[in-house]
């Protein structure tokens, strides 16, 4: 079994969660901020939705050059976040099916200039910053979501809103 499909699958189980959690997003609280430092929460919910097809983009090259994280687009609707999740899956999905384990160990760089931010194994890359990252920053979401009171849908479990293992 390659090495990835592991990863394949938890990235399938994790986009469901992914998805149910950006169909709360409100549409009329896109530009709210929890704090002057934060992210929108259109960016935010942009942003997990946009990640992992984005991440596994770049990980058909060997060295990558840093993008410029400094003003991260906005969706300007939950239908747009939704949307871009269904894409940004099956962008991560093509890219990683065609990873043989041979190319799973080749190193991969980011790097600004000619200084190295990240190196590490392609497999590497898909746990740490791929699937860790995407699940910090939908953490991230759901803290925003629950301070805007939306009820937050069950991810690894119930959450004080849905309990699918009541009776």
């Amino acid at each position: 079994m390659p090495m990835v499909d592991a990863m394949l699958t938890e990235l399938e189980q994790e986009a469901t969660s992914t998805r149910r959690l950006l169909e709360r997003v409100p549409n009329d609280k896109l530009a709210w901020k929890p704090h002057a430092k934060s992210m929108s929460l259109g960016q935010l919910a942009l942003h997990v939705a946009a990640a992992p097809g984005q991440i596994a983009a770049l990980l058909v090259r060997d060295v990558v050059q840093a993008p410029d994280f400094a003003s991260p687009p906005s969706a300007t609707s939950t239908a747009e976040a939704v949307e871009t999740l269904d894409r940004s899956i099956q962008e991560a999905q093509r890219v990683l099916k065609g990873m043989d384990d041979q190319t799973a160990m080749t190193s991969w760089r980011l790097v600004r200039g000619d200084k190295n931010l990240v190196a590490a194994p392609k497999i590497a890359v898909v746990r740490t910053i791929l699937l860790n990252h995407w699940y910090h920053h939908r953490g991230q979401l759901t803290v925003y979501l629950r301070l805007l009171d939306v009820p937050l849908p069950s991810i690894y479990g119930p959450s004080a809103d849905e309990n699918p293992f009541a009776t």
